[in-house]
């Protein structure tokens, strides 16, 4: 039987001596996830300093049975990267691994560490003149192997995809300590089956990525932005689908914002105004953006809003003039979580459905709020470009929390049923962790859910790779 200080004593020469971390003060945070719904116990946590540490470790826990748990930046929504209750899993911090590797402006590409903060990458990306698209609220703590192993969307995926279309190459290390490496920068190669892409919203269940070559783009040029009221959300596809024939499938984020966004995040969030005179009940905050310096995407813009106030899908907007005006409406959208949290109890769905069926959804989804959960204030909103909603219910003026989370569970069936009903997803950009896992076990295929499990049992038979995330255990 393997005694714990042995074991211990084992990872820590493993990983390094420096690698081990015992001070509660710096584990405790580690040890949660972003939402406070999971509280776990390692046996031990560990930060190899890089990949061949990374590999001693898995290979020493494979080889005694040991679960490891490896964590980015900690800003999941799923419970994905804690550890459960036992005290018998490794948690694994990547955040040593945070050197950018090359910038190759020429080809386009950049390879980086798993540990590397994905604000970072996009300052060495613009250092190089070349852009990095992906972007995300969390941006300045987020590290690129957790935006890989969940496959981030984000704020650019109309124009750029998720995270999954930005790789190039992986260095993933496997269960067993063997290390692949396919960091070539290539952009074609069909020499067989593209097994990295297995690892790209895997959550960490087949092998650590430890570092990755992305795509980079040409640095952004020109930009136009503006804030909208528009008259329903189906006057906001419309006027979509008008600003991406305009432009030439210029933009590049489109977002949708009920008007309880904007009353959550001027009631909560000191700076925050309202972009516009007169209230209206949706909006749309869009960006046009173009590696062209004499792209006119502010005429573009302007003209193409002007037409459909004409045609009445729109009623009011305002064009950023400047940086600090543009930041004062992006401000606006990303801080809507954080009002949501200041503001009580919320019951949060991260779904999507086709961008065209979006109007529909949150019409029938939203009359089944109002007629069941009176304990709760509906706020849909996110992005709609890519059909993406955060189709979350808040807590109502007067009630309690308890009250509102007595019907979480008949809340999110509802909610996931109907999304079925529209050929959508019940997990549109936070991956599974392990908030969702009977989610897939219901909702999934069941020849894919057959495929998903033979593919973990071929990467991991001893199943150590992050236990009970994305599949049942067994």
């Amino acid at each position: 039987m393997n005694d714990v200080a042995t074991l211990i004593n084992g990872l820590a020469a493993a990983a390094g001596t420096d690698a081990l971390i015992t001070d509660p003060v710096r584990t405790a945070p580690m040890l949660r996830d972003h939402r406070a719904l999971y509280r776990g116990h390692a046996l031990a946590v560990v930060a190899p300093p890089d990949t061949a540490a990374v590999s001693r470790v898995l290979a020493f826990c494979n080889e005694r049975r040991i679960g490891v748990v490896p964590q980015g930046g900690n800003t999941g929504y799923c419970g994905g990267a804690t550890p459960d209750a036992s005290s018998s899993q490794v948690l694994m911090s990547l955040a040593r691994l945070d050197r950018v590797r090359a910038v190759d402006a020429t080809n386009y590409t950049m390879i980086a560490e798993a540990g590397c903060i994905l604000a970072n990458l996009q300052r060495a990306a613009a250092d190089a003149d070349r852009y990095l698209p992906l972007s995300l609220g969390s941006e300045g703590s987020c590290m690129l192997g957790g935006n890989l192993s969940t496959n981030a969307g984000g704020l650019n995926v109309i124009h750029y995809g998720m995270a999954r279309e930005m790789v190039l190459g992986l260095e993933v290390v496997l269960a067993d300590g063997r290390v692949m490496n396919t960091l070539t920068g290539l952009r074609k190669d069909n020499t067989g089956y593209d097994i990295k892409s297995l690892f790209l919203g895997a959550e960490g269940t087949l092998g650590v990525i430890t570092a990755a070559c992305v795509k980079l783009w040409p640095a952004l040029r020109s930009r136009a932005t503006a804030f909208a009221a528009v008259r329903d959300p189906e006057a906001a596809v419309a006027l979509l689908g008008q600003l991406r024939d305009a432009s030439g499938d210029c933009v590049s984020s489109f977002e949708l914002i009920p008007r309880i966004g904007v009353e959550l995040t001027t009631k909560h969030i000191p700076g925050v105004v309202d972009p516009l005179a007169a209230p209206s009940g949706w909006y749309v905050l869009c960006e046009l953006s173009s590696s062209r310096g004499d792209a006119p995407l502010d005429a573009i813009l302007e003209k193409t809003l002007s037409e459909a106030n004409e045609s009445g899908w729109v009623t009011d907007a305002a064009v950023a003039t400047s940086e600090r005006e543009r930041d004062a409406f992006w401000r606006l959208r990303e801080s809507i979580p954080e009002a949501q949290r200041k503001d009580g109890a919320s019951l949060k769905h991260d779904i999507s459905v086709p961008v065209s069926q979006v109007p529909g959804f949150i019409e029938r989804a939203g009359h089944w709020v109002e007629q069941h959960v009176p304990q709760g204030v509906l706020v849909a909103y996110g992005h709609l470009g890519d059909g993406n909603l955060h189709f979350n219910v808040n807590q109502r003026a007067g009630t309690q929390a308890f009250q509102l989370q007595a019907v979480e569970s008949k809340l999110k069936r509802a909610v996931h049923d109907l999304v079925q009903q529209f050929h959508g997803s019940f997990s549109a950009e936070h991956g599974i962790g392990q908030l969702k896992v009977f989610e897939l076990e219901r909702y999934a295929n069941p020849v894919e859910l057959d495929l998903m499990r033979r593919v973990k049992h071929a990467f991991d038979p001893n199943g150590i790779m992050n236990p009970g995330k994305v599949l049942t255990r067994g």
